[in-house]
């Protein structure tokens, strides 16, 4: 996994409510158990028409989305089914983080344990950050997880809330498993001590 610590980017803008699971990938692509490929399936049934072809009107196929790391999208994201393909989708795509007013408990866990930070805003700097990128997609934001804040483009700054736990499996690039693997020496040192 690669680790999480500071991001620049443009922003894509979703400004849809209650995206959930089914919408962020369509449950036909859930037959695989490999995430590779997944980012062509993201948002599929908005992202193609009928015949297959793109649809231009979508955000994620216009050309200022293109490249763009950070998804801002609308209130309760990830919502729905237990889908680790979700989070797989978005990072197969490119997004390493999504921001909304809420995240979905399920999507979030998800996330985290595969490298994709959900950020969790106030109303007021979710408002805000839809006016700044809404107006002008160019702009960038940064996302520094280590200060657990966003850099908007004026200067100013916002804070969001992490567990420390997941906020240290990001910086270091590993998940549960690799967490417990690098305190293996720890580990077997206690192991060679204990009493039986």
């Amino acid at each position: 996994m690669q680790p999480f610590t500071r991001l620049t980017s443009t922003v894509v803008v979703l400004p849809v409510s209650n995206v959930d699971t089914d919408q962020i990938i369509p449950a036909r692509f859930l037959k695989t158990t490999d995430k590779n490929g997944l980012g062509a399936s993201l948002f599929a049934d908005w992202r193609y028409l009928p015949d297959g072809s793109p649809n231009p009107e979508f955000v994620l196929n216009q050309p200022q989305s293109q490249g763009a790391q950070i998804l801002l999208a609308g209130d309760n994201f990830g919502s729905g089914s237990s889908r680790e393909h979700a989070a797989w989708a978005l990072l197969g795509w490119g997004i390493r983080a999504v921001i909304s007013t809420t995240i979905a408990d399920i999507f979030r866990n998800n996330a985290l344990k595969n490298g994709l930070l959900p950020v969790v805003v106030s109303p007021e700097v979710h408002e805000r950050l839809m006016q700044i990128f809404g107006s002008d997609p160019a702009q960038r934001l940064t996302i520094d997880l280590a200060s657990q804040t966003l850099e908007l483009p004026d200067g100013s700054t916002a804070t969001f809330p992490i567990d420390p736990f997941s906020k240290t499996c990001l910086l270091n690039g590993v998940d549960e498993l690799g967490y417990l693997l690098g305190l293996e020496a720890e580990i077997a040192r206690y192991e060679a001590q204990r009493q039986f």
